[in-house]
């Protein structure tokens, strides 16, 4: 293959790259800028909602509790060092709200609820649901793409800060409970500490990204998956890979926008 190949072969590539991201932004422009159902779009968004939130709490909260147990025991070990264990409440509560929180519940939801999304609209795609829609005069992306993008973006900060608050308690159990940090401490510090519009409310506005990020993804892969098993195999590991890096690389620039450098 000569260099004249393989600039082409990186050309044609980019090029696809360019025109997914191009129909990827269309279908999340129809879908969030289009008219409104009021007939068909509210029960459609409720059972989008139980489907990717109700589906994914038990993951979520038994993730929580083990999460937050052990950042009470790898805090306390390493707070006991300078003689600062009252600090627990304050180090594992900003540590869940800020970060674990929103990242690992985005993470746990792109792989339980965003592949599941993925091979739901890929398997309508592949028995033909979606013509079908566009033959009876009904919008595939009106029907099918914007309940399910409305109910990523509103259950994933629902399922983040249920996992903060399972998690919270997982450290309780550990580091009152076991490790025999005070209580009151515990709690005292973790409240005087925490600040709703820094801490709490950049959390919800991370989680929300995160969802609404992972939703277009899995709805994007889906829509545009080859209509074959291979093909909507494929699609549902690209979303999982795709939304996961995108998590990690929002979480960056997020964080680097909403705290930056003190």
């Amino acid at each position: 293959m000569t260099i004249l190949d393989q600039i082409a072969k990186l050309g044609q590539g980019g090029l696809v790259v360019v025109g997914n991201l191009g129909r990827a932004g269309m279908i999340v422009a129809l879908a969030l800028l289009g008219p409104p159902d009021f007939r068909h779009g509210p029960a459609l968004l409720i059972r989008q909602l139980y489907s990717v939130g109700v589906f994914s709490l038990l993951i979520i909260a038994v993730s929580g509790l083990f999460v937050g147990m052990v950042l009470a025991l790898q805090g306390y070990n390493l707070l006991i060092r300078f003689d600062a264990v009252e600090a627990l409440g304050q180090a594992v509560s900003v540590t869940l709200v800020r970060e674990l929180g929103p990242v690992i519940s985005a993470l746990l939801f792109a792989g339980r609820a965003g592949s599941a999304l993925t091979a739901e609209i890929g398997l309508m795609k592949a028995t033909e649901q979606l013509a079908a829609m566009e033959v009876i005069g009904v919008d595939p992306i009106r029907r099918v793409v914007r309940p399910r993008l409305w109910a990523g973006i509103i259950a994933m900060p629902l399922l983040a800060q249920i996992f903060n608050v399972v998690a919270l308690w997982g450290a309780v159990i550990i580091g009152v409970g076991w490790l025999g940090v005070g209580a009151d401490a515990f709690w005292t510090n973790m409240q005087d500490y925490l600040e709703f519009r820094r801490d709490i409310f950049n959390g919800v506005i991370k989680a929300a990204v995160f969802g609404g990020v992972i939703t277009w993804i899995a709805v994007f892969q889906g829509y545009n998956t080859v209509p074959t098993s291979e093909g909507i195999s494929r699609a549902t590991t690209r979303t999982v890979v795709y939304s996961s890096l995108a998590v990690l690389g929002m979480d960056f620039l997020l964080t680097a926008v909403m705290f930056g450098v003190n």
